[in-house]
């Protein structure tokens, strides 16, 4: 999976997020946000050479509880996670470099031959 460009119809639960298998992006933020918007080319160039990273684009705001169970307070907010542990994160990143080092970090990682959330079942 690559660059997501759209927000999830519904997000996951965090229940859900914490038995996710494999390397994972998720964003939140909101389609109206500007921050959000400024980076969706850093985060697109950034996750191409690592195709095996599901990137899920949650979003965010009052009444949200995925983002307030991982604290999320500005926009976008970056959350790298590895077998559902948050590894790394980035709020606001201004450079692709960032946000490279940290997918390299979970690529890495990455166990083969695990289920990636969305491909056995829907979130």
């Amino acid at each position: 999976m690559s660059y997501s460009a759209t927000h999830l119809a519904t997000a996951p639960t965090r229940e859900t997020v914490d038995h996710f298998k494999g390397a994972v992006l998720l964003e939140f933020g909101t389609p109206w946000c500007g921050h959000c918007a400024r980076a969706q080319p850093l985060i697109e160039a950034a996750l191409q050479p690592h195709g095996q990273v599901v990137h899920l684009k949650v979003e965010d705001g009052p009444g949200r509880p995925l983002g307030r169970s991982f604290g999320v307070k500005l926009w976008p907010t970056l959350i790298f996670l590895k077998d559902g542990a948050e590894t790394a994160r980035l709020v606001r990143p201004q450079h692709a470099a960032a946000i490279g080092e940290a997918l390299a970090q979970i690529d890495a990682q990455s166990s083969s031959g695990g289920a990636a959330p969305g491909n056995s079942t829907s979130v």
